[in-house]
């Protein structure tokens, strides 16, 4: 396990330990790596996926310049299990980050998960090298900006960032990296002026809150929707658009830098969305669910001069981000080995990624035992080509019970090339590819028969 000193190892004195030379390293020898993390939006509410009425043109242009995977997929639809697993490179169920909140239902209790109502201060990360960490070795500064539930920056390993974390107040979810792209990006062009005068690689992190509720966007957008669609739709179709134009800003930056050529940009979304229609909330079959509407996710990588642009139709997860960037800065591999795979060579030389099937997993927004992720278990699926297979279980929900109301509890099998928004369960015309594909997942996890709800025959 790694201490959790909050405060950063000078790297003079990572380099006299002989982990790496940084004496002669300069922003020339590494690329910088840029996420670019999208907070609660679909996966088709972009208008190069297709979208009539959102208007995205700086992620649009963006996905002219990137390797693009429409058939991108993050492992599971909450935001606080999705971040962790970017930070870590491991699936919720072993990052045990499994949802946003302690269950209230146990604040009673005495135990460090009922303590607090507050979970970030009840986090595994310290077990793991993060993505910032592991970069760090290798001379890159970091910063983070916008969501992050693991307390300060610091204990991810960041070198710079804005959230201080709880206690403090407004900590459990970003705090002041909240305000990153709400009220401008000075806050990235300072770290990056920081990085190119010191000619050092750096990482950034810039998950903004954005379109993210509060949907408050500026009148200036608004007003392209209102009057065309419901207000509650209008005002999330103009918070994508404002979401947009702060990543058209940022990228703009790099290039005015004159850095753009030798920066990795990376962009995801945290999870899916779909807009409720009479309420400021999210609709079924999005949000916290295994649909479509919750997990997939369209993936880009954009590095001008080495990757060339392209739309890609394999299967791709979030859970690949964490060695691909590793691989492209030259740095060590974790201690405790990631289940993604490392695309860099793949993204380079157009090569078919050697992928069979990918997983996902679901957990219910409050944690009810942070030892077992078993215990608030929802969902496990598996894609394999055209086929999806979706498994419930009967994991404990406190709050959320209309998010997740598993009302079929046997298994769900779409095909999605057919049918991308999982009308129609061909469960039980394609039994022989239910089996084979429960088997992937129990081969991939397996689970305790107690939690299964579904009864094979």
């Amino acid at each position: 396990m790694k201490p959790t000193n909050l405060l950063p190892i000078p790297l003079s004195i990572v380099a006299s330990f002989g982990i790496v030379s940084i004496a002669s390293l300069s922003a020339a020898d590494k690329p910088n790596v840029v996420l670019l993390l999208s907070d609660d939006q679909a996966w088709n509410d972009y208008s190069f996926m297709g979208h009539p009425h959102v208007k995205t043109p700086h992620i649009d242009r963006l996905a002219t310049q990137s390797i693009v995977f429409p058939r991108g997929y993050v492992p599971t639809a909450l935001c606080r299990a999705s971040l962790m697993t970017l930070a870590t490179g491991h699936y919720a169920h072993r990052h045990g980050v499994t949802g946003n909140d302690p269950s209230y239902k146990y604040a009673e209790k005495d135990s460090p998960l009922h303590n607090s109502r507050r979970a970030q201060v009840i986090s595994f990360i310290d077990e793991f090298d993060t993505l910032p960490e592991l970069l760090g070795e290798q001379g890159y500064l970091s910063h983070q900006s916008g969501k992050w539930w693991e307390g300060n920056y610091r204990r991810g390993g960041f070198t710079h960032g804005m959230t201080r974390g709880f206690p403090q107040p407004r900590g459990r979810h970003g705090d002041d990296g909240l305000k990153i792209g709400r009220e401008g990006l000075q806050e990235l062009y300072d770290f990056i002026d920081m990085s190119v005068d010191q000619d050092k690689p750096f990482y950034m992190w810039y998950a903004a809150f954005l379109p993210h509720t509060p949907h408050n966007p500026p009148d200036r957008l608004l007003n392209k929707y209102k009057g065309k669609h419901p207000l509650t739709i209008a005002k999330y179709y103009a918070m994508i658009e404002w979401w947009d134009e702060t990543c058209g800003d940022l990228v703009g930056y790099l290039d005015k830098k004159g850095i753009r050529e030798n920066t990795l940009i990376v962009y995801v979304g945290d999870n899916g969305w779909i807009q409720h229609p009479e309420r400021n909330g999210y609709d079924q079959r999005s949000k916290q669910t295994p649909y479509e509407g919750g997990v997939r996710q369209p993936t880009m990588y954009s590095w001008p001069g080495t990757l060339k642009p392209a739309m890609r139709d394999e299967l791709v997860s979030s859970i690949d981000i964490f060695p691909t960037t590793l691989a492209a800065a030259g740095a060590r591999n974790p201690s405790i080995d990631v289940p993604g795979l490392n695309l860099l060579d793949h993204l380079k030389t157009g090569t078919v990624i050697p992928r069979k099937a990918i997983f996902g997993e679901g957990f219910a927004h409050d944690m009810a035992d942070i030892e077992n992720p078993e215990a608030t278990l929802l969902y496990r699926w598996c894609i394999e080509g055209d086929w999806k297979l979706i498994l419930t279980y009967d994991g404990e929900v406190n709050r959320y019970h209309s998010t997740h109301p598993r009302d079929e509890k046997r298994p769900q099998l779409f095909n999605l090339i057919e049918d991308p928004h999982e009308k129609v369960n061909l469960a039980g015309k394609h039994p022989e590819i239910v089996a084979r594909l429960v088997k992937k997942i129990g081969d991939w996890w397996p689970v305790t028969e107690r939690k299964v709800i579904t009864v094979y025959k």
